[in-house]
């Protein structure tokens, strides 16, 4: 072959290489579904450069946006939206989503985050067969988990954190043979769990935290894979879970677990975290725990533990984690556990420990303690001026219901930090601390990035008061402290020693009335700790002196100071913006949602009223009348949970219009009015809203109000919406508000001059 002809031959073939398409080109179909995703999100800022130009297979992956292919077919997708991204709006079909989906056949991660989905899963999920890991955390998600999901035989990773999931944990589980991690965190699922978990050999990380989950956990001793378990803030118990021996994280805090340790917890020799704090656990400690092999992290804070500390003492020297605060422990504190070290956390307040500071109480105390639990020999009690009062736990220990206060504990699902103030210890201790898993198990979640969080409320823990500091609260319940009087009792305001607040109900109870019911109401109050509700921070009986039944009972919440709703949208100055009073409803309706499906049994016909929604510093709403079990009748009748949304329909409707509601003669002009002015356009549909906002607010995010309000007051109890119908409207009202608002800047900001800064945004709470 001549050179010219060999030149010729390598110019050819060099033109043959750059014509040829790339092996990751993807197929026209495929890119037109991305397309239509683009558009049936609502074109969301993460997917604002596709365009018909874009090259999907090949564009730079970022934490937010990635598309994977393999030869000419979309493989991986992953988009996540801005945290708490509202629902999208009412046209949006959740069905047509999955239905463009469905036109991806060889998609094998699904991760869709963070979008503002809403909506059921729809059945065409069985069309993603090849589906391996489905990750759909932070969405408005809500209804079963549908039998199509177990069809997916190749599922090996099922995320649906934070959403709206409801009824049982399907038996139908057990078909997913290879699935390796499921993560239901934050819905509303309840009753136990399946046996049939049983049979998930496969299963390395189990997370189903803060959902209404009950009864014992079926045998999971079977499962030599499981690594994570997370099952804190439920009401499941009160065995001990049976677990394999190769755990490395048990977190079961915040639920009803009882009795003793088991015996064989000291053989748990790759278990690295052990949180068991607000249950019910009784009987003596086990400090083997202390020096297990790869331990790191103990907290058995809140239970009624007994047993004696000693010095001399062994702890595993990587130990960075411990609290044993408010058990029953005595004796003096190890030596391993008290070393000055920059990085170890030792917490051990409220036990009989013998040390100098005022952080323990009297032996006297743990004995006392351990008698109303049932540990040690029956002994007297103490009689204080005639009357007997005992400021402990009820017999059979109280569910404590909130996490330790200001440690943010890091898991692999989600990314959020959230702080809150942390109290003095009486040693130096960390401001934080990180509490990592084995690299092998984050390599094996590395598709989870979701944090799970603790602390969230800011409050104090629930715990019983000695009648003594309540008479020191409130100058011995003189009349200065009192704010008002109740067919049940009165209400007090009294101021601790460390300068808290707090709001204490006094109960005058009946001999008739059956003392040991008390144990359970008081373990549903203690439940009563939420956002957007006035929560409870502690009991404490009072005894008649005679047979040492219940006379009183003092109920201490905290003491919310910025007035009530009526007040901050009636009084001048005080009136609060069209957005804040969305922000104000929702904040109402989420805690509804609370009462209804947050606790077992649900709590209903809650007598909302306007005056008894208080505002905190940050005009955060919070329910103040909740229909305490300790005061509420057997009550029978149908629709208990439409009589609170008639309620919060008369409340929405004051917050739209700014006018009192008095009578029932003037709610029933006002709801005519309001069927009125929906009809109407304009300038005309304002006529019933107050004056004050009339301006601030767009029409479409007003008219969704006014449309679910008299949905609200509907007299039949049937045409009433459900909590989350009416939060879903409350939503896209703020969202349809905010981004009319944002527009409204805009333009403002474009005719001001440059030294007229514009307006902060609103935020919502």
């Amino acid at each position: 072959m001549s050179p010219g002809s060999y030149i010729a031959c390598l110019l050819t073939l060099f033109v043959v290489l750059v014509l040829v398409p790339n092996t990751n080109e993807l197929q026209s179909s495929e890119a037109w579904s991305l397309l239509r995703i683009q558009r049936l999100l609502n074109y969301p800022s993460v997917l604002s450069n596709w365009s018909t130009n874009t090259d999907f297979c090949n564009a730079d992956p970022n934490p937010y946006l990635t598309v994977v292919c393999y030869e000419d077919s979309i493989t991986q997708l992953h988009i996540s939206g801005s945290e708490n991204s509202p629902p999208l709006p009412r046209s949006f079909s959740i069905d047509s989503f999955f239905t463009t989906l469905t036109r991806l056949p060889n998609l094998k991660v699904l991760s869709l985050t963070s979008l503002g989905l809403w909506g059921p899963l729809p059945a065409k999920i069985s069309r993603l067969s090849s589906l391996e890991i489905v990750n759909m955390s932070s969405n408005y998600l809500y209804g079963a988990i549908i039998q199509q999901v177990f069809s997916l035989d190749n599922l090996q990773t099922l995320i649906l954190d934070h959403n709206m999931f409801s009824g049982r944990v399907p038996d139908a589980i057990s078909k997913l043979h290879l699935l390796a991690v499921l993560s239901l965190r934050n819905n509303t699922f309840s009753g136990p769990l399946p046996k049939s978990f049983s049979v998930l050999e496969s299963l390395r990380v189990l997370v189903l935290s803060s959902n209404s989950l009950s009864g014992d956990l079926p045998d999971l001793s079977r499962l030599t894979n499981l690594q994570v378990l997370n099952l804190e803030n439920n009401y499941l118990g009160p065995n001990f879970p049976r677990l394999g021996r190769k755990v490395a994280s048990i977190m079961l805090s915040k639920n009803m677990f009882g009795g003793g340790f088991p015996a064989n917890l000291s053989s748990y020799y790759l278990l690295e975290q052990l949180d068991v704090s607000f249950n019910r656990f009784v009987g003596p400690f086990l400090p083997s725990l202390l020096s297990l092999p790869s331990i790191r992290y103990l907290n058995i804070a809140g239970n009624r533990f007994t047993g004696m500390l000693f010095r001399n003492m062994t702890c595993n020297d990587d130990l960075m984690f411990v609290d044993l605060s408010s058990n029953l422990l005595s004796g003096k504190l190890p030596t391993c556990l008290t070393s000055d070290s920059k990085n170890k956390v030792f917490l051990y307040s409220s036990n009989c420990l013998r040390i100098k500071d005022h952080s323990q109480h009297p032996s006297s105390f743990c004995q006392t303690q351990a008698l109303a639990a049932g540990i040690l020999p029956h002994k007297e009690m103490r009689v204080s001026g005639g009357r007997t009062a005992m400021a402990v736990g009820a017999a059979g220990g109280i569910v404590v219901s909130v996490s330790l206060v200001g440690l943010a504990v890091f898991f692999v699902l989600r990314r959020i930090n959230i702080k809150r103030p942390m109290k003095k210890p009486p040693r130096r201790i960390v401001e934080h601390a990180s509490n990592g898993y084995p690299p092998k198990l984050l390599a094996d979640a590395r598709y989870i990035y979701q944090t799970m969080k603790l602390g969230a409320l800011g409050i104090p823990s629930y715990r019983s008061f000695s009648l003594e500091e309540l008479e020191a609260a409130t100058n011995n319940f003189e009349t200065s402290s009192l704010m008002g009087k109740g067919s049940h009792g009165q209400l007090y305001r009294g101021k601790l020693k460390d300068g808290s607040l707090l709001a204490i109900r006094c109960l005058k109870l009946k001999k008739s009335q059956n003392s040991q019911n008390f144990n359970h109401h008081i373990e549903l109050i203690s439940k009563l700790r939420y956002h957007h509700l006035v929560s409870a921070l502690g009991h404490c009986f009072e005894y008649h002196p005679d047979d040492s039944s219940v006379s009183r009972l003092f109920l201490i919440f905290e003491y919310v100071t910025n007035g009530t709703l009526r007040s901050n949208i009636s009084v001048e100055g005080h009136k609060l913006t069209w957005m804040q009073r969305i922000s104000t409803a929702i904040g109402v309706a989420k805690g509804i949602q609370f009462l209804h499906g947050g606790i077992i049994p649900g709590l209903f016909a809650n007598d909302l009223k306007i005056t008894n929604i208080l505002l905190d510093q940050n005009l955060i709403a919070k329910i103040s009348s909740y229909n305490l079990p300790v005061l509420a009748e057997n009550m029978k009748a149908m629709h208990l949970d439409t009589i609170d949304i008639y309620d919060f329909g008369v409340i929405l409707l004051e917050i739209v219009s700014g006018r009192p509601i008095i009578s029932t003669n003037e709610l029933d002009i006002m709801k005519d009015e309001l069927q009125e002015n929906i009809v109407a356009d304009g300038t005309a549909r304002r006529s019933i809203v107050d004056p004050v906002i009339s301006r601030q607010c767009c029409d479409e995010s007003l008219k969704v109000v006014m449309e679910i309000c008299l949905r609200c007051l509907s007299e039949e109890p049937t045409q009433r919406p459900s909590v989350e119908d009416v939060l879903w409207n409350l939503q896209f009202a703020a969202q349809v508000q905010e981004s009319w608002r944002g527009d409204s800047q805009r333009s403002e900001e474009s005719s001001l001059s440059p030294s007229q800064p514009p307006q902060s945004p609103i935020i919502l709470n």
